[in-house]
């Protein structure tokens, strides 16, 4: 009886909807370079410059929590990176060696070399970010020496770029232990690990007139701790109540039936 109470009382818990509300973006900080326009509304968000490393960022952490919304590039103009920052904390884009902490995902439109040293690939990927972002061969090349170490490239825009005046959907979820990211609704960005907390950011490097728009967050349902021979971790139980009322009173119900004599 006890492991089916459990398992009901979590298919109820899961059951749970998400409610994803609308993020304004008034109270964001920008950091870095960069000229970042609100939009009506306050949410959506430009920025109009073709100028070094800059982000615009969330008050408060992040994890726990997904974020959607649309971005372009709404120019003919350059070929650069565009994308977001999770986990960071003020001050970090301007950090000494070591001193950040952070991860980028970023989105290059097309192969370019002729700067630092290499070639800065089209497509999009996510790295860890150790020291502060600026015109170099970290943000540029993804180089570890410069403090961005790259963890993995989109499962179809790899090596992919945006286009110009196209506009993408995408889907950022934020855990202790996962990063996901969907665009236009495929998952291209599936990482795990051990990731420090802070802010969703939106991130920008020499391309001009980036829109961000329509941005919502929505909680993520807490992750279920593990259940130890039939018996719940102490921290379950408060989510656990929730689901006994309606399994009681269901089976009472079923107690009421009579049963067929033998």
């Amino acid at each position: 009886m006890n492991s089916k109470i459990l398992s009901v009382t979590a298919v109820l818990l899961m059951a749970a909807p998400a409610v994803a509300a609308p993020v304004d973006l008034s109270d964001w900080t920008q950091e870095g370079s960069g000229n970042w326009v609100l939009g009506s509304g306050n949410n959506s968000v430009e920025q109009t410059q073709n100028v070094n490393p800059g982000v615009f960022y969330a008050p408060g952490n992040a994890q726990g929590r997904k974020l959607s919304g649309s971005i372009k590039v709404n120019t003919g103009g350059d070929d650069d990176y565009i994308g977001f920052v999770l986990g960071y904390n003020a001050g970090e884009i301007n950090a000494a060696p070591g001193a950040a902490d952070f991860l980028l995902i970023d989105w290059k439109q097309y192969d370019q070399g002729g700067y630092f040293g290499g070639v800065a690939k089209a497509g999009l990927a996510i790295s860890h970010v150790t020291t502060g972002l600026t015109d170099d061969a970290g943000a540029w090349l993804h180089n570890p020496a410069f403090g961005v170490t790259e963890l993995a490239r989109g499962a179809t825009l790899g090596s992919t770029g945006w286009e110009d005046f196209v506009e993408y959907t995408f889907d950022i979820e934020f855990t202790a232990s996962s990063v996901k990211v969907f665009v236009n609704g495929a998952l291209e960005l599936d990482v795990m690990g051990s990731f420090s907390d802070g802010a969703f950011g939106f991130y920008n490097y020499s391309q001009a007139n980036v829109i961000y728009a329509g941005i919502e967050e929505t909680i993520l349902p807490p992750v279920q701790p593990p259940v130890v021979g039939g018996v719940p971790e102490p921290a379950t139980w408060a989510m656990l109540i929730a689901g006994f009322g309606l399994v009681g009173s269901v089976a009472r119900r079923r107690r009421a039936v009579p049963t067929a004599a033998a």
